[in-house]
Parts: structure tokens; sequence; C-alpha cells
């Protein structure tokens, strides 16, 4: 009986950020954004048959801790940044199946705008698109789209719903064979397979139809990576597949409990949405050697730099805080603050007893792992990385895969993936040994 095989990507989001850009085994000579390190990129992971490459994405400059900037500008955190899509147009041209994974934030974004872009994405790309919708929840994201402090926590999900319900109505507004083309006649479009949209909501107002031929896959990838009660929900009703945080394994187990649950609810097959962990990895001929390198992360980024990285990623400024205190009571505060209910705090609490007092000291001690992906960083021989993901996609039902990422230097790190992990991972009949299907979507049946 043939295994079920994994899905791969890799998410390239921090590899020039958090002083991994200088690390050993970073390109030599060249800095972000210089696009040949793009090109490059997709070629080594088409190589190796990833199923996409992807990226988060923001607008803000973190300037949460202290409540300025200049740690994050100094040190690299989460800064500096550039719009993906013209770049993954870049990587699309030197390449001819794997996938692109572009981050956009319902917050702000029109579903019009947006619908039509991926629209156009897809086309250029051959159906090679996917579309992560992450509804915001930093400061500085929204003060750079005018408003004054966050919008409720339950408002940006429920934004987040109806925005994909519009996306979805005009990517539907233009039937698969509208497109006539005939030389003959001259008729270009059949008038009867184009459809208005009227849709009249909370937050949104369009008429429709797109005026964009149907794309390659009918519509892009959604992805969505909602990981609180209410993004589980959100997931459940908007996403194709979902985008899973780093977390230990009896966590990773309870989400996808959790979905399966909000997906039944929705009348959805629980089968047919897989989950892509993220999982940092550091992968090497031997374990001696992986370990080395993911303790060099450790020492990459000064004491400011990690202060900025957690206060930004929790919309709290960590440099408040007392010298001793309680995890729950943290917790609290940062609720109470509108910012996201999941994420660091969430989980050290899960992990350590929220409960129980902590001393500032302690905590970031907790939080340069954090903010270097230390504690999340798989790292060994690739026996022992293929046991790992076997063991994790195994406990979580076999639907999906990893996002692989967060490694300690581009492009050393991802030949290793491709180079050493993904041919253990074929030998045990647990990844594809050539690409199959047209598009991206096809690419993921079965996830």
């Amino acid at each position: 009986m043939a295994r079920r095989r994994m899905h791969l990507g890799f998410d390239f989001s921090y590899s020039h950020m958090g002083g991994r850009w200088r690390m050993p085994g970073s390109w030599p000579g060249r800095t972000f954004p210089d696009i040949t390190m793009f090109e490059e990129m997709a070629r080594i992971a088409e190589r190796g048959l990833l199923d996409l490459l992807f990226s988060g994405d923001g607008t803000g400059v973190p300037d949460t801790w202290r409540g300025t900037r200049d740690a994050a500008v100094e040190w690299g955190i989460n800064w500096p940044r550039q719009d993906i899509q013209p770049i993954a147009v870049a990587m699309s041209r030197v390449t001819r199946h794997i996938g692109f994974g572009l981050t956009y934030s319902s917050s702000f974004m029109h579903p019009y705008y947006t619908a039509r872009l991926m629209n156009t994405l897809d086309h250029v790309t051959g159906g090679r698109i996917a579309m992560n919708l992450v509804a915001s929840t930093r400061r500085s994201d929204f003060a750079n789209f005018g408003h004054d402090g966050l919008v409720d926590h339950e408002a940006r999900y429920a934004r987040m719903e109806e925005f994909v319900a519009v996306c979805k109505a005009l990517w539907a507004s233009v039937e698969p064979d509208a497109m006539l083309w005939d030389r003959a006649t001259g008729r270009v479009g059949d008038p009867r397979k184009v459809h208005d949209v009227h849709h009249e909501g909370r937050f949104f107002k369009v008429d429709g139809p797109l005026n964009t031929p149907p794309s390659p896959q009918g519509r892009p990838v959604l992805i969505q990576a909602g990981g609180s009660p209410r993004g589980v929900r959100a997931s459940a009703r908007v996403a194709d597949h979902v985008f899973g945080a780093d977390m230990a394994l009896d966590l990773q187990v309870k989400q996808r409990r959790a979905l399966d649950e909000a997906l039944r609810a929705e009348g959805r097959d629980p089968a047919t949405v897989g989950i892509l962990w993220q999982t940092p990895m550091v992968i090497a001929e031997t374990e001696r050697e992986a370990l080395a390198r993911r303790d060099a992360m450790l020492a990459a980024i000064p004491d400011e730099a990690v202060g900025a990285y957690l206060s930004y990623n929790s919309g709290y400024d960590f440099s408040t805080l007392p010298e001793r205190f309680t995890l729950h009571a943290l917790h609290a505060e940062i609720i109470a603050g509108q910012a996201s209910p999941v994420g660091f705090i969430h989980e050290l609490a899960a992990e350590s007893g929220g409960d129980r007092e902590i001393t500032r000291r302690d905590f970031f001690e907790h939080g340069r792992r954090e903010a270097t992906a230390y504690d999340t960083t798989i790292a060994g021989s690739p026996r022992q990385i293929a046991d790992r993901l076997e063991e994790a996609f195994e406990a979580t039902g076999e639907r999906g895969g990893f996002m692989l990422g967060h490694t300690v230097s581009m492009p050393l790190d991802l030949i290793g993936i491709v180079d050493l992990l993904v041919p253990e991972l074929q030998r045990r009949g647990r990844f594809r040994t050539r690409y199959d299907g047209g598009t991206l979507a096809e690419m993921l049946v079965g996830a």
C-alpha cells in the first residue's frame, strides 16, 4: 500500500533578517533585495521538487519596543521588506513547476483589487499562485493604513471572511469557458458567462464582475494561518490549506482536532484541508554539525534586537516588564490591548505553567530562543530530521506537510533540504519523485 506523501514548502520570509544574512553559508557578496538571490533560490527549490516558495509580509516597521523603531532598523528585525509579488514573477520566469505563496492582509486590502491582482499573477505564472491571508495584529501596520490603533480581534476575522467571500464571487464572475477569441467572427467573450456580483456587506460594497479572463486554477489556492479559536473558525470557512505555527507536537495535534471540528461544522470534509506546519530546521551530514550551526544563532543578534522582535510580534512593549510577574497576567494584558491571543506568551504559558512567577531575566532568556527560533528549530542528520517529520505527519493525520524555513543561512540550508532531506523522504515513500499536475492546486491535491 502506498504511503501518504508530505507536501513541502519553503518559507524564506526571514532569510535576510535577524542576523541570518551574515551567517556562514549565506550568499557571499550579495544582500537583500538582489533579485539574483531569489532566482537562484527558486531554481534550487524546484530541483528539490518542493511544492511552493512562501513569504510572509508586513507593511510596518517594528516600533513597539521602547516606542521606537531604532532597534529594528539597526539590527534588521522584520525590516527591510519589499512587496513579494514582482519578486515571485521573476522567480516564476526561471522555473516551470514550483508554486509561490504571497501574503496579503485582509485588514487593509480591497477584495476587488486583490482578486484582480491574484488572477493576473496566476496567468503570469501558469497557475502557480497561492494567497496567504492574514488578519493583521500589529499597530505599525494599522498606522500606515489610517488607523489610530488595532481593530477588534473579532472584527478582523469577520472582515477576512467577507473579504474572501467577495474574492471568490469575483473569481467566479467570469466562467471558465467565457473567453472565445474567435478570429472568424471577432467575438472575444460570451456575455452569458460573465456575471454581476452585487455584494453589499458590513465591510465591502462591490458590483463586479471581474474584468479579467478566468485564471488557470479558477482561483488561487487560499492559505490562512489563524491559530486562536476565532482564527481556526476562519480557516475552516475560507482556507484550502492552513499554515500551522511551529509549536509542540501535542499543541499541533490539538489544533488539528480543533480544525477538523470546525471544518465539519462548516460542512467541509477535513480530509481535504491540510495543515502545512511551520518547521524551522537545520540539516547537515551529521547531527554534531547541525547542532553547531543551530547554536550559532544564539549569538546572531543583541538583547535589544530580541526585545524588538518579541514586542512587535506580541503587540506589547516588553521593555516595561516588572522584575517578576506571571505569564497569565501578561497574557491577559496582551489580549486586553487587542493584540493576538496566541503566540509566544500563550505557548510559553502552556509549556511552563502560566500561574508560576517568572523573572524578567528568565523571560528574555526564553525570548532569545524564540526570536532566533532556537527551541523550535529541529537540527540533525537527514535520518533524524525525516524521523521527526514523519512523527508529526502521522500524529496530525497525514494531511498536509511542512513549511520548512527560518534557516540559519541561505542558500546553504536550502541546498541541504534539497540534497539531504528530500532524498531521504523519497526513499521512505514520503515525498514525490517528480512533479505531477500543471497547477499548484493540482499539486496540493491530497494534502
